[in-house]
């Protein structure tokens, strides 16, 4: 171990120093590690540097590209521009499919890892949760792929590295990712003829999967009880039972009251969702999911999978449609309030527990109508860090030590909506308006102390360095196509630009130049957007025991309603369509179907391992290991040390 002193380490350093486009691997081999045959010192270090994303180190190997002629693309799409990303290491270039209008962003990254998503802006109108029945419908069979779950089969025999589905508050994305170019084909194959054409809109397949994924009646016999089931709606009762789900869901419907979209829960209310009618279904995904609605993103390698093979996949689907016969819907701004208010909801709690109930008490803002810079989004997030970021931080440690409260809630600054929002409380309060108000002063004193005594420069510098490293270690990340296609929705999904998301190097350094001025900043951002914001919700969620019980009786009498209402033909289809749910749910797809779905053969697999760049060094009693590779600048260090020369009987364990 003394061998690995700091002098050794700071060598290293400043050997990498020297040499600022290389990355170092150091490492010390431990005797039972496989080493190269070069490898003859009795210790190694590995170091990894990350300098600028070169070309000359991607080590993409992949089946032969066709040498059918290259689809000429311009027929059906118009090229809007390119943008060279060069903290990133990319190019990133928009075009527009010229018919439907469906928005396409492609980024040419030296990334073996491919991904796509299919992204549409699903604006819900009721609490009936279409946005995320839709989500799972779609991936039951599609017009190419006319099985049950294209999705689960897919799981079996792909080489993906990503593969899912999410419904958020105003959009739904479907991406997938592989490092396989066939893999990756047969992926997008699969989604787009799943978001595009998907069996729900067959008018006998489709009522079918709504009861499934949706809801439905069932009935045992013509004298048994009615009940209600479906895949989103069991799913959807659950999260109705959390009480850090109600607090989520509430604190945004307050936070956007009578909002058209975000006081609307996008993924159901499960005494909403049996109104959902089939028609409502179908329409809802004629109107969203048309191309005119698509946000399509496609990253990697263009010399592994060039634009016009990306286009041509595109097409494929695309040329199914025409013009929208529809205007793009945008989402309302929601106005700032005038001065604070407050709310309250309640929570779900067994009566015959003998714990004493507790309450959650949220202090929430609306921070803007407009649009936030760059910058200022930027300084929001280092602010978040200062208040927020760990347990010594400005806003939770005192929260925390108050004893009000077990724990905190709220995640402080969030910008995954149309406009941005701040929230933060305690959860575990004792019930009563003197200890929400309690919460509430420590919140808003907390932060005037702040705004009035700033930040410790040592604070601010780590913030700044946290929230620096999250930004540039996100392209060392195995799934970085992915992250880029989220930063970039969270502007592409509101009409505005989806590349400005992919910067940081200018707003970062336009706000170091600020902090280096002795300009107060952070004191500003909390005087501006809390403490003379006017639109703050104080919200309260309540316990009320015996709430479940109550609930269930409200459903059960909903049902017998129902049930009191049918004729014996109606209830004899009832349960006669329950039974064929059930024997098709059973049943399994015919082989002729299952082999429809594209899968991969031996000739599709790379038979090379991949092969990194590695250059080794003798450091007298160590060997340093460096690999050049795209890190955003990033350092990273890994010291391995041969443990058996301590000659411990017992080694202990940290």
């Amino acid at each position: 171990a003394n061998h690995c002193g700091k002098s050794f380490l700071m060598r290293i350093l400043m050997r990498m120093s020297r040499r600022m486009t290389r990355a170092a691997v150091l490492l010390f081999p431990i005797q039972a590690m496989q080493l190269p045959s070069h490898v003859t010192t009795p210790m190694a270090v590995n170091v990894l540097r990350g300098g600028g994303c070169s070309r000359a180190f991607a080590t993409i190997h992949a089946p032969a590209l066709s040498t059918a002629p290259a689809y000429d693309w311009s027929e059906h799409f118009e090229y809007l521009r390119t943008e060279t990303v060069a903290e990133r290491g990319f190019t990133a270039s928009l075009y527009r499919h010229k018919v439907t209008g469906a928005e396409v962003l492609s980024i040419d990254a030296a990334d073996e890892n491919m991904v796509f998503s299919c992204n549409f802006r699903t604006l819900p109108k009721d609490n009936t949760g279409v946005p995320h029945i839709l989500e799972h419908s779609v991936l039951c069979g599609s017009r190419k792929y006319p099985v049950k779950e294209p999705f689960v089969e897919m799981l079996k025999g792909s080489l993906k590295t990503f593969l899912n589905a999410m419904t958020g508050s105003d959009r739904t994305m479907y991406p997938v990712a592989s490092c396989n170019k066939q893999d990756f084909v047969n992926l997008v194959n699969v989604y787009m003829d799943a978001c595009f054409h998907p069996r729900i809109l067959d008018p006998v397949q489709g009522p079918q999967i709504l009861k499934q994924e949706g809801w439905h009646y069932e009935a045992d016999a013509p004298d048994a009880p009615l009940t209600l089931k479906g895949v989103v709606f069991n799913e959807m009762k659950g999260v109705y039972s959390s009480p850090d789900q109600l607090l989520y869901r509430a604190v945004q419907q307050h936070l956007f009251p009578n909002h058209p979209v975000y006081s609307i829960d996008s993924g159901g209310d499960p005494r909403a969702i049996p109104s959902l009618s089939y028609e409502a279904f179908s329409t809802f995904h004629r109107t969203y999911y048309h191309p005119a609605n698509a946000r399509l993103y496609m990253y990697g390698d263009e010399t592994h999978m060039p634009i016009s093979e990306r286009l041509a996949l595109l097409q494929e689907y695309l040329g199914d449609f025409g013009a929208p016969t529809f205007n793009t819907e945008a989402i309302p701004t929601q106005p700032l309030a005038t001065e604070p208010y407050e709310a309250s909801e309640h929570y779900p709690t067994d009566a015959a527990s003998q714990e004493e109930p507790k309450q959650f008490v949220t202090i929430a803002w609306l921070l803007s109508e407009v649009p936030l810079l760059p910058v200022q989004k930027l300084a929001l997030s280092v602010l978040n860090h200062l208040l927020l970021g760990t347990a010594s931080s400005a806003l939770e440690k005192p929260l925390i030590e108050s004893g009000l409260g077990a724990s905190r809630t709220g995640g402080g600054y969030a910008s995954s909506l149309q406009q941005p929002t701040f929230s933060v409380g305690l959860k575990g309060v004792a019930v009563g308006a003197e200890p929400k108000q309690a919460v509430v002063d420590l919140v808003l004193q907390t932060l005037s102390k702040l705004a009035a005594d700033g930040f410790d420069d040592s604070a601010v510098e780590a913030s700044l360095n946290t929230v620096e490293f999250r930004l540039r270690s996100s392209s060392a990340s195995p799934m970085r196509g992915l992250s880029f296609m989220m930063g970039s929705l969270s502007e592409w999904n509101y009409g505005r630009d989806p590349l400005q998301p992919l910067y940081f190097e200018a707003p970062l350094a336009e706000l170091k130049a600020e902090i280096a001025s002795g300009r107060p900043i952070f004191e500003e951002l909390i005087s501006r957007y809390l403490l003379s914001n006017p639109h703050r919700l104080t919200l309260q969620l309540l316990p009320q025991p015996g709430l479940s019980s109550m609930l269930e009786a409200e459903e059960a009498e909903r049902l017998k309603e129902v049930r009191s209402a049918m004729n014996a033909d109606e209830l004899e289809a009832v349960i006669r369509d329950a039974k064929a749910l059930q024997a098709s749910q059973a049943a399994k797809d015919p082989p002729e179907e299952l082999a429809k779905l594209p899968s991969l053969t031996v000739a599709d697999l790379d038979r090379s391992s991949k092969a990194l760049p590695i250059e080794v060094v003798p450091m007298g009693s160590a060997t340093l290991l460096t690999h050049t590779l795209p890190a955003d600048g990033i350092v990273y260090l890994d010291v391995a040390l041969d443990l058996k020369r301590l000659h411990l009987p017992h080694p202990p364990y940290f």
